[in-house]
């Protein structure tokens, strides 16, 4: 099996959709908590448009709110980068607050083999998507290295450029 993660930011709708085509994508998994992307430039990952396009392609949407970090963990992650004035389009790495928290709300309580399972075993290529540009900036990152841990999977991450 091989895992992808994408992020919103930095991607043009065109390249997004191509690059998740040409991975030979087959389920596409939102983990984001809003599925909304602020800026007319990325109108195209609001959940309607992205999921109407990504039925399109021939791809299925899920949606995993349950791996998605609650705006409490996500207020760690903005108290950091308010204290390093740095903006989240901008960020590059998260803080060891969010990562802590991350794992041990989220990660701790996740079923892995059971995700997988009910995905199907026919399922060989998945991707993880949320709106940060890299993924060490991401907690798509943290879920990515805890599959690893669990299951026997590739790892790639998607980037704009």
């Amino acid at each position: 099996m091989k895992i992808f993660t994408i992020g919103v930011y930095g991607y043009t709708a065109e390249k997004f959709f191509s690059d998740l085509s040409q991975s030979g994508v087959e389920v596409f998994c939102d983990i984001r908590w809003r599925r909304g992307v602020r800026g007319e430039e990325y109108s195209f990952a609001n959940y309607r448009r992205l999921k109407n396009k990504i039925e399109a392609l021939g791809i299925r949407y899920i949606h995993r709110r349950d791996l998605a970090p609650s705006p409490e963990i996500r207020n760690l992650q903005y108290s950091a980068d308010t204290s390093k004035k740095i903006a989240k389009r901008k960020r590059e790495t998260i803080s060891e607050a969010f990562k802590k928290a991350y794992k041990e709300q989220i990660l701790a309580n996740f079923d892995f083999e059971d995700f997988f399972e009910e995905l199907g075993k026919d399922v060989k290529v998945i991707a993880f998507c949320c709106v940060e540009r890299l993924p060490e900036a991401c907690h798509r990152h943290l879920l990515t290295n805890e599959i690893v841990k669990h299951l026997d999977v590739e790892v790639y991450h998607l980037l704009p450029d």
